[in-house]
């Protein structure tokens, strides 16, 4: 079987990332290259997540994670950018992964010839876009993580794997941050596993009966907040 190897793309010290590549590495999953995007973009979006995961366990950095290991670290200043384009060309991975990145544009999925992967923090197709585990309580869906193919769409590719997560009385909103966080890494280490063998089984989405979730305004969050306090939302185990 030849040795398949994929890129991993990620918005620099991402802790959605740096999760998902430790669970791919223990597993001895090593990728030929990190992409790494260094813009105003990936701070902010590191500082959010931290925020939405507050209390709970991060990963080591990525320096950490490398440490011992002959993984080159590239950094871009944008990952749909030409010099991005040319640097996966010039490496010439079988699959991209992706471990928190901005909307990856169609010049850039289309280069390695096997596709690419996202782990989304949601249940697909039914919570499209961001904060999904907020709107899904908003709107009484079971939280869970979805590993699905990249296409230009918005969390519409193909899916190879999708599970729901218990959720208990008294679970904050940030743990439901870090389990659905927790869940996408083992999704997307199962389907890389699966991918080297050739066992990895594309299922198409269908469609969704709601809209693609922008971040919820404050009034919103006070629903979902409100929600987890008095335990009305509809889908605990207990």
């Amino acid at each position: 079987m030849p040795n398949k190897q994929f890129v991993f793309m990620v918005l620099e010290e991402h802790p959605y990332g740096r999760e998902m590549l430790m669970q791919l590495m223990d597993a001895g999953h090593f990728p030929m290259a990190i992409i790494e995007e260094v813009s105003d973009i990936a701070e902010e979006e590191k500082g959010k997540f931290l925020e939405r995961i507050k209390g709970h366990r991060v990963a080591p950095t990525f320096t950490e994670l490398l440490e011992g290991h002959d993984i080159p670290r590239y950094r871009v200043h944008h990952h749909n950018k030409k010099a991005c384009r040319l640097l996966i060309e010039e490496l010439g991975p079988d699959l991209g992964v992706l471990g928190g990145t901005r909307i990856i544009r169609k010049r850039i999925l289309r280069i390695p010839p096997e596709g690419m992967l996202n782990a989304h923090p949601g249940l697909l197709p039914e919570v499209r876009g961001s904060a999904s585990p907020a709107w899904s309580v908003y709107h009484d869906i079971p939280i869970g993580a979805t590993c699905h193919f990249i296409d230009p769409g918005i969390d519409t590719g193909d899916i190879v794997g999708k599970r729901e997560i218990p959720i208990h009385k008294g679970d904050t909103y940030e743990k439901l941050c870090w389990l659905t966080l927790m869940e996408a890494g083992a999704l997307m280490t199962e389907a890389v596993s699966a991918w080297k063998k050739d066992e990895l089984q594309r299922t198409p989405q269908g469609e969704s009966e709601l809209p693609t979730f922008r971040v919820p305004s404050d009034e919103i969050m006070d629903v979902v907040l409100q929600k987890l306090k008095d335990h009305t939302y509809k889908h605990y185990v207990d």
